[in-house]
Parts: structure tokens; C-alpha cells; sequence
């Protein structure tokens, strides 16, 4: 099992469509000037965060449940920017569609410039023939509020190639995330 570089995923999403919209160089800049930057690097794929954030809310004194979640936890933003709470938690989507290879595992990291502000980004492995959204955990873990920038790179995919494929593959066993569109909340 090894990394894959930038050319396999070039030639990955040109045979298997494997991220939609893709963007086959790193973009660092747009017309608005500087932006934190996305698209194809050395070994990986720095994803976007699109416009839409459930933002933790303690309004109702619910208990977080991953067995039994109440979706009323949340506050629905829709903005280019989302400002999370101090010591609060954000979830969100990626602009990508995913479709992970049946070889390929992924492993996704937070960005530098986020985590240097104290913002943690988490996302948790794509297993083989995984397709959708990714959801988007953000954790801001400053006693001041977080500012987190729709449609601009917030954490890179690391593909990682087997040496054989899966037996059993995250659609053989038709996960319960599979197809995910939106911000997609824990399922029990």
C-alpha cells in the first residue's frame, strides 16, 4: 500500500470521474485576491468547504446522542463564511463528490492554516467504494469565535493504494453513508 501522487489522481478522475469538480492544479488565488488554496498537490487533494454549516446551538439543553441525535442541536447557516462559537463545533460538506476507487482507501487531514488558528478539522477515512459529500467535522477549540471560508481548501486527502483489492467494500455492505449529499448528521 502506498501514496499516490498527483498524476494518479489525475488519471483516476479522468477514468472513474472520481472527484466532481475537480481542479487539476493548486489554486491559490481568485478574483477577490488570496485564498486558502485547493485542488490537485504533490500526493493528495485539498478539498473546499461549500456554503452550507450546522452550527452546534445549546438552546434546547439537548444531549449529544450518536445513537439517538437531536437534529434541533443545530443552527442551518448558508453564507460564504461561517463563524463558529468559542469551544464550539461546526459541521459542513465538502464542494466535492467523492467516488473512492475499490483499491484506495483515503485518510483526510485539516489544513495548516486552519489548525494554526486552532480550528481542527476532521474527517474520517473513506473506505473503498465510497461515494458522496464528505461531511465536514469543524472544532474550534479558542475562547474566541472562528471564522471557516466556503468554496476555499480546508483539509487534503491522502489516497492510499492497495496492494490487492477489498473483499468487502463500504457498498458491498451498503454503509449507512453511502450517496451522502448535504450535511449528513450521525446515524445510528
Amino acid at each position: 500500500m502506498g501514496i499516490k501522487s498527483d498524476g494518479w489522481i489525475r488519471r483516476m478522475v479522468q477514468q472513474h470521474n472520481m472527484i466532481e469538480p475537480f481542479e487539476s492544479q493548486q489554486v491559490r488565488t481568485a478574483d477577490n485576491g488570496r485564498i486558502i488554496s485547493y485542488g490537485t498537490s504533490s500526493y493528495g487533494y485539498d478539498i473546499r468547504c461549500a456554503d452550507e454549516f450546522k452550527i452546534f446551538t445549546n438552546i434546547n439543553s439537548a444531549v449529544v446522542d450518536p445513537k439517538d441525535f437531536d437534529d434541533e442541536s443545530f443552527v442551518d447557516v448558508k453564507s460564504d463564511v461561517c463563524i463558529i462559537p468559542p469551544n464550539s463545533f461546526a459541521l459542513a460538506r465538502t464542494v466535492e463528490y467523492l467516488k473512492i476507487p475499490r483499491d484506495v482507501l483515503t485518510i483526510c487531514l485539516g489544513k495548516s492554516t486552519y489548525a494554526r488558528c486552532g480550528i481542527i478539522v476532521n474527517v474520517t477515512p473513506l473506505e473503498p467504494e465510497w461515494e458522496g459529500h464528505v461531511t465536514l467535522e469543524f472544532s474550534n477549540t479558542t475562547p474566541l469565535p472562528a471564522k471557516i471560508y466556503a468554496n476555499e481548501g480546508v483539509a487534503q486527502i491522502l489516497f492510499l493504494g492497495a496492494d490487492e483489492v477489498c473483499e468487502k467494500s463500504y457498498a458491498d455492505r451498503a454503509g449507512k453513508y453511502q450517496g451522502q449529499t448535504g450535511v449528513t448528521l450521525p446515524k445510528a
